[in-house]
């Protein structure tokens, strides 16, 4: 245990700090050095208990009577204590979990603040009740309530945006909510706490409670929890819908992929490699919707796997804190172990690695894994259909488009994807024909303002976008007869 001022030793409870009574704690280590970042305290079932507790009395409270406007300002409030702290968290972040700084600045640091703005102003222009006149007379008055308490469970790969990417709608819409971050990035799931202290959100309105698998199982199936908010793997967001399934509890669920490149005939491919570390092996390849499986047309083949070895070999592996560094370390010894399996499972099936394929040798220190090129690679691989959550893209030939979408459709996930094309209108075709919740056509980026998630195995529901504020709300229609 480390004794430092990153230590997080209480929970954010009711708007207070509380010793846990659960009394367990754990290190947060640091990716690239493996040494200890700061200890934090674990939640137990009684903590949990209490956190839903003290959210559901704010649900009651003054939260409940604030106009939407007013939750607003509350929201920008928020906001502008978090962009107070923006470098300071993104630097966390990159320690916790090896995310180059260069994306942690926009992706952990400013984007959960511009998220809270986006929802505070979606949800000033939100009426909270409309009258629809009938079709067989009469009217109706349709009003939007909030759905209640909301368990809020986040990953470690984007700790800051993913939990963002629900309690800025679940507040905006009047609800309340519990956050149990991932204990890997848990030193920076405080900081939220620290702004909404800052920013005078009332007590209970928003708890967090870092807690390991089992507890975190105990929040979901809470009764006093109204609707849960995942983001994880494919394996524990089934668990988690099971358990809301049971208990007709509204879920929404961001899970894995294993998305697809489709390189048409006609593609620049310089556009293509300028691309391919930010769409491909984004945060090191930690990245859910990231476009891992590469299908370039056989009439130009060889050229695309020369143009994306080199790319890659070029890529600057190191500290996540240096600005000019493309590929940090994965987060854990676990995980890292985990990448290096696929990379020897790809290899014992013997496919080609065009580059990489191992730990870097001048990296002594630190879970790194050289990002890996397999080339040659039948889609029915373990490595094409698995979910590897690392620097490793495989590269797949196709005949024809036709066959190029079959390939891409042919997995059980569908999170992103990209097309690669000269022409923008045949890339939105093909776009179209892609079995996925997402697509970038020469280009790939969420959007505050579009909706983002999966179909098959890569979730249920939106996030972002007025997509992702409507689950927080629940509809109650008043009839009236005519006079």
């Amino acid at each position: 245990m480390s004794s430092n001022s990153l230590d997080r030793n209480h929970l954010f409870i009711g708007g207070r700090w509380v010793q846990p009574v659960h009394r367990v704690r754990t290190d947060v280590v640091e990716a690239a050095t493996e040494k200890v970042l700061g200890t934090v305290a674990l939640g137990g079932a009684a903590d949990i208990d209490a956190a839903v507790g003290a959210a559901r009395t704010a649900l009651q409270g003054p939260w409940a009577t604030l106009s939407n406007g007013e939750r607003a300002d509350v929201l920008e409030s928020f906001a502008g204590a978090l962009k107070s702290r923006a470098k300071a968290t993104a630097a966390l972040v990159s320690r916790e979990n090896g995310m180059p700084i260069s994306l942690s600045i926009g992706a952990n640091g400013y984007s959960p603040a511009a998220m809270l703005d986006y929802y505070a102003g979606l949800i000033r222009g939100t009426d909270v009740e409309e009258t629809r006149v009938g079709l067989f007379g009469g009217r109706t008055v349709v009003r939007r309530e909030p759905v209640g308490v909301v368990a809020a469970i986040t990953p470690w790969n984007y700790p800051q945006p993913l939990a963002m990417m629900k309690i800025a709608p679940a507040l905006a819409a009047g609800c309340t909510v519990v956050l149990k971050p991932a204990p890997e990035t848990s030193l920076d799931a405080y900081i939220f706490a620290d702004a909404a202290e800052e920013a005078g959100l009332p007590p209970g309105v928003l708890n967090v409670v870092p807690a390991g698998r089992d507890d975190g199982a105990h929040l979901v199936a809470h009764p006093g929890v109204n609707k849960v908010a995942f983001t994880g793997s494919t394996a524990a967001g089934r668990a988690i819908g099971e358990t809301c399934g049971r208990l007709l509890r509204p879920v929404t669920l961001e899970l894995g992929g294993k998305s697809a490149a489709i390189v048409a005939a006609d593609a620049d491919l310089a556009e293509f490699a300028a691309g391919l570390a930010e769409v491909s092996l984004v945060n090191n390849g930690q990245t859910c919707h990231a476009s891992t499986r590469i299908l370039a047309p056989r009439s130009r083949y060889d050229e695309v796997v020369d143009a994306v070895t080199e790319t890659v070999r070029a890529l600057r592996v190191g500290d996540p804190l240096e600005r000019n560094t493309d590929v940090g370390p994965l987060v854990s010894a676990a995980q890292r172990e985990r990448v290096l399996g696929y990379v020897e499972a790809g290899r014992a099936a013997g496919y080609r690695i065009s580059v990489g394929g191992g730990v870097p040798a001048d990296q002594p220190q630190g879970w790194f894994v050289e990002p890996t090129v397999f080339v040659d690679v039948d889609n029915s691989a373990t490595i094409a259909q698995e979910e590897i959550f690392g620097p490793v893209l495989t590269i797949t030939p196709y005949e024809t488009e036709d066959d190029a979408v079959a390939i891409a459709n042919d997995s059980e996930y569908g999170l992103g994807g990209t097309i690669w094309t000269s022409d923008e209108a045949h890339g939105y075709e093909l776009a179209a024909r892609v079995e996925t919740g997402t697509v970038g056509v020469n280009h790939y980026a969420l959007e505050l303002a579009a909706p983002f998630g999966g179909v098959k195995s890569s979730g249920l529901g939106r996030e972002l976008g007025p997509e992702g504020l409507a689950p927080y709300f629940r509809s109650k229609s008043v009839y009236f007869k005519d006079r």
